[in-house]
């Protein structure tokens, strides 16, 4: 039953197994413990904890040092939990959090520096090239963490390759990457006032219509990408369970090509939506000042569209629903580097990386940090009294994954709303 609400684990599938075999047989409570024991859910907690704090002081202190700082950070500590065996779980789920801290530094930190060493269509070319790296790193990740898996015979190898590359290139900033004036692209001379105290930030932050609205616009792409990371590939192979293509999986740990496909395509699709999304926004700002924001808005209502209809022809063709979930993903990445965008438009120089990471915070406290596990709840509500009937699982799961392309018409719709208010808080930030 575990599996069923879980991500696949083995320690944790073990360490669950282990607590039902003692007196603690309540599945509310050994629910609420693996929120808290699966990794990537304490790394984004972490992340999110760590972010306004590196973003205050992104914001205050040389930036490249910071940024320098947090790549060395997580690197070491990556290549540390390579050396930690399966009896010391625990230490391995810590240092997870401790590598969200890392990246929370630069992720906080890297939009403002290219903000302030570009502006206006060079600034949206530099940022999608920027943002270019999540889906690329994602892939490179899985490839060389693959084969040096394979060639080492032993999964902890592909700890081992990041970490090299990351203090390599955290050499590299240190040494060559510039650090711009605060503003210095923007005004005359960099002539900017003084930074105003946190609080005074946050609330002027929280006044932004354009800011608040685009960041809840963010928020509503990563509730979907983080439910369909999770569960997609389950989706597709009961899918195939239902077409009878294969046999079904009652294993803990079950493995098809259904994970290894899905990645590839969110790799391909975060590239192209990226580089669609930066030459879209930039032949419309010759027809609207407010392009930024209706390139997002009319992208994310069309992504829903064919999100939709993943769920309508699953059933009867996988390859289908693979061509409908290229297109939607395409369309709902084309707004990463615009977003970031819209915020460098809005926000004072002297704020934005206080403004990046409280976007953040918020994207995965809305967002991912908590859907995978409400659609696994919703799928385990729906599924209750069919649980040996393999079509309703696969029912039950695309029911609950209809969730998402609501949310995501609900982004839609606060792009719209940040093209309201864009002219006006892009006037008030020039003026500042």
């Amino acid at each position: 039953k575990y599996s069923k609400i879980l991500p696949r684990s083995p320690y944790l599938y073990n360490t669950l197994s282990s607590y039902h075999s003692t007196k603690l047989n309540s599945f509310s409570i050994i629910l609420t413990f693996s929120l808290f024991l699966f990794p990537s859910t304490v790394f984004i907690c972490s992340f999110m904890v760590a972010a306004p704090i590196f973003g205050y002081l992104g914001d205050r202190f040389n930036r490249k040092v910071i940024l320098s700082g947090g790549i060395f950070f997580w690197s070491i500590v990556t290549l540390s939990s390579s050396f930690i065996s399966k009896e010391n779980y625990w230490l391995f789920v810590l240092s997870r959090g401790l590598v969200g801290i890392g990246e929370s530094s630069y992720s906080s930190i890297s939009p403002t520096i290219i903000g302030d060493l570009f502006t206006n269509n060079s600034r949206t070319t530099m940022l999608s090239i920027f943002y270019l790296a999540i889906p690329l790193g994602s892939g490179l990740g899985y490839i060389l963490g693959y084969t040096a898996k394979k060639a080492a015979g032993d999964w902890h190898w592909a700890l081992r390759v990041s970490p090299v590359l990351g203090i390599t290139v955290g050499t590299l900033i240190l040494l060559f990457v510039p650090e711009p004036k605060r503003g210095s692209v923007d005004q005359m001379g960099g002539r900017i006032k003084a930074n105003t105290s946190w609080l005074c930030d946050m609330k002027a932050l929280a006044k932004n219509r354009s800011y608040v609205f685009s960041s809840l616009a963010s928020a509503a792409v990563s509730f979907a990408t983080g439910a369909f990371g999770l569960w997609i590939p389950m989706y597709l192979a009961r899918a195939q369970v239902v077409q009878k293509t294969p046999e079904a999986c009652t294993k803990a740990s079950c493995s098809n090509t259904n994970s290894l496909i899905f990645g590839a395509i969110t790799c391909v699709t975060g590239l192209l939506g990226v580089v669609i999304g930066a030459a879209t926004t930039r032949l419309c700002r010759q027809k609207t000042e407010r392009a930024d924001p209706l390139v997002c808005a009319v992208s994310m209502l069309g992504s829903a569209i064919f999100i939709c209809l993943i769920f309508v022809v699953a059933k009867k063709s996988i390859i289908g629903a693979y061509v409908c979930i290229f297109i939607g993903e395409t369309l709902l990445f084309l707004n990463w580097a615009i977003t970031a965008d819209i915020l460098m438009f809005v926000i004072i120089p002297t704020r934005r990386a206080t403004a990046v990471a409280i976007q953040s915070f918020t994207s995965h406290l809305l967002g991912d940090a908590g859907s995978p596990y409400l659609i696994g709840l919703i799928s385990e509500a729906l599924q209750k009294n069919y649980t040996m009937s393999a079509l309703w699982r696969f029912l039950s799961l695309g029911y609950a994954l209809m969730l998402c392309p609501f949310i995501i018409i609900l982004g839609g719709m606060f792009f719209l709303a940040t093209a309201l208010f864009f002219l006006d808080d892009r006037e008030k930030a020039e003026k500042q």
